[in-house]
């Protein structure tokens, strides 16, 4: 953190503490939005890089928090309008929690390959919902839509989640007999 350091106004020590404090949060954002580590860390990077400019005005207005979600949701989507292709060499191991690690990295592997089966929005709105816990007027808040919406795309990717998961379960037990 830059806190005390010559030549830097309160402005530049502000937004020093809000990325300290944040940062964490917004790359499990960009993480679990793109699939991809190393993506979301560039994605959140992006967004701070086009926060920077306005960041007293965004300050000033009270949810800097929210307002940086936002900016990493809208670059994802136009990321995702490009159709940009990354390799994945190898998924990167999850931040540890002291549990098992190789459970923990399956279980994330898994979470990125359900989500990436799922529409934009509707990843979007689960991401935001259950990896970020928003309720739903938060996360209509940060897509821009309205809760109906929100409710709505919840409700259908988790019956797509859930048809995804009865057919491969089905599909185990055929390969397996």
């Amino acid at each position: 953190m830059l806190v005390g350091v010559e030549g830097l106004d309160v402005a530049d020590e502000a937004f020093s503490a809000f990325v300290a404090a944040r940062q964490r949060e917004l790359v499990r954002l960009g993480w679990a939005l793109t699939g991809d580590r190393q993506l979301g860390e560039d994605l959140v990077q992006t967004a701070l890089l086009q926060l920077w400019p306005h960041w007293s005005r965004v300050a000033a207005a009270g949810e800097p928090f929210a307002y940086t979600q936002r900016i990493v949701i809208n670059l994802w989507s136009s990321w995702r309008r490009r159709r940009w292709r990354t390799e994945r060499l190898d998924a990167s191991p999850p931040d540890s929690s002291g549990g098992d690690v190789a459970i923990e990295a399956q279980t994330r592997a898994s979470l990125d390959g359900w989500l990436a089966r799922l529409p934009r929005r509707q990843r979007a709105v689960l991401v935001l919902r259950f990896v970020c816990d928003l309720d739903v007027g938060e996360t209509a808040d940060r897509l821009g839509c309205s809760t109906g919406t929100v409710k709505s795309q919840t409700s259908k990717a988790l019956r797509t989640l859930r048809a995804n998961v009865e057919s491969v379960g089905s599909f185990a037990e055929e390969a397996s007999s």
